[in-house]
This record gives C-alpha cells, sequence and structure tokens, in this order.
C-alpha cells in the first residue's frame, strides 16, 4: 500500500466521551490489553472510567489524559495488527495528543507515556485549581476579531486568550471563567456562528497553566 501521503493524527483533551473503547476493546484482544495494562500501570481502573464515566470523573484532566492516550492508543495497535501495511508518513497530535503521536512513532513507549501524562494531568489540575478556568471554541469568526474580544474581556486577574487557531473559522479560546463568560458574550453579539464549550476542566494552552 502507497503509504507516504497518509498520516496519523491524534485528538487531545475535549474529545473525550465516555464509553470510548468499550466497543473496540470487546471486538479486539490487542485493544483489551492496552486498557488492562493502563489499569495495572496506573494502578487505578482508567478503562471504567473511560467506559462508565461519570463524566465528571472522566473531564478531570487526570484522567482525561490517561484515558485518551489508551484510547488513542488502542486504535493505533488494532490499526497495526489487521493492516500491518498501513504505515503513516507522518504522526501528529493536537495537544497532548502529541504524546499519543510519539507512542505511534515509537519514540515513547506506551508506558512510558502513560505515566508522564499521569504526571501531566496532575501537575495541570492543580494549576487548575489554583487559577480556575476553561475554554470554548468559537466557530465563524476571524482570529482578528477573536482577539479583539479576548482584549476586551480581560480585567485584572481574570484574563482570556487565544488558545488554539484550529483552522480558518474555528478558534479555542483558554481563560479564567469570568473571562471566558465575558468573551462568550462578546463573541456572540459580534455574530459568531457557534460557540461551543470544551469538555475540560482547566484553561489549557493558557497563562493560567504557568505553574504546571
Amino acid at each position: 500500500m502507497l503509504t507516504r501521503k497518509i498520516a496519523f493524527v491524534f485528538p487531545g483533551q475535549g474529545s473525550q466521551a465516555v464509553g470510548m473503547g468499550e466497543d473496540l476493546s470487546r471486538s479486539y484482544e490487542i485493544a483489551r490489553k492496552v486498557f488492562s495494562d493502563a489499569d495495572k500501570l496506573l494502578n487505578f481502573p482508567i478503562s471504567q472510567i473511560t467506559w462508565n464515566g461519570p463524566a465528571d470523573l472522566l473531564n478531570d484532566t487526570i484522567n482525561t489524559q490517561p484515558a485518551l492516550l489508551s484510547q488513542s492508543t488502542a486504535v493505533l495497535y488494532v490499526i497495526q495488527e489487521y493492516f500491518p501495511t498501513l504505515i503513516p508518513a507522518y504522526v501528529a497530535g493536537h495537544s497532548m495528543g502529541e504524546i499519543s503521536a510519539l507512542v505511534a512513532a515509537k519514540a515513547l513507549s506506551f508506558s512510558d507515556a502513560l505515566k508522564l501524562l499521569r504526571i501531566r494531568g496532575e501537575l495541570m489540575k492543580q494549576a487548575g485549581i489554583n487559577s480556575p478556568g476553561g475554554m470554548a471554541a468559537i466557530i465563524g469568526m476571524d482570529i482578528k476579531a477573536i482577539e479583539e474580544i479576548c482584549n476586551k474581556a480581560s480585567i485584572e486577574e481574570n484574563t482570556v486568550q487565544i488558545a488554539n487557531d484550529n483552522c480558518p473559522g474555528q478558534i479555542v479560546i483558554s481563560g479564567t471563567t469570568t473571562a471566558l463568560t465575558n468573551a462568550i458574550e462578546l463573541a456572540k453579539r459580534s455574530g459568531a456562528r457557534r460557540i461551543i464549550p470544551l469538555n475540560v476542566s482547566i484553561a489549557a494552552h493558557s497563562i493560567l497553566m504557568k505553574n504546571a
């Protein structure tokens, strides 16, 4: 198979959903083993949190990050086992998905990546406790307009900023709860086509994560 134009791209926080990976693990032993290994390496049942929730527990960054890595790696291993000629020319990841990409590239072992993300999640959660906040995707506005909105919505210690430039017309902002709420209201009034609060427990990719 010609693979020179194939890339594997791995998702980051906000893409998780209760139940992800459960059907895959029922169907494929290699996927089931990934989640089983994750439970043993972390010394707690991340598989059960992933499959059964509740959503609030899965959306806690200390659980979200290892859960997404386990899901991504399970999918990766199934592809590698059943489609061994499907070898990507490139791998990449969105935010913490970079770690999943490093596993796919064999630059990190799954076990090391899992331990790394658990520690990363703990540090980011503590930063989020110290500086609570959240994230939202704004669709249908250009980045300059959103930057102006963030500047208007930020007052003293309550700040919000552009976190991710996902693609033309889809920008993610991140900041304190108050500033984020202000920015969302301003974006609505400025003609944003759609605004999606992300299922994350922290203000990732913002100055609020400085301590982490």
